[in-house]
């Protein structure tokens, strides 16, 4: 694969991403977070087999994602065993 097709398809995932995903920090609730890392878990595995290649920020966004419902998860435990 060649830098100008990687290039290509960081673009168009940025572009999926604006269009399709709120930034982790403007995420309220789990549900919303949960769908968002379903989602682009399978856009990340859609990725991995048609191209061989995922950006480097769809995992740094997933881990994002991720991040933001450990905190949410444990301020709601925190909130409910206080």
């Amino acid at each position: 694969m060649t830098r100008f097709e990687q290039k290509k398809i960081e673009m168009e995932f940025h572009r999926f991403t604006r269009m399709n995903f709120e930034s982790p920090t403007e995420c309220r609730s789990l549900g919303q977070l949960q769908y968002y890392i379903h989602e682009l878990s399978d856009k990340i595995k859609e990725l991995k087999s048609a191209f061989n290649y995922v950006p480097n920020h769809a995992y740094v966004l997933l881990n994002q994602y991720n991040q933001k419902q450990n905190r949410l998860i444990f301020s709601n435990f925190q909130e409910i065993y206080s």
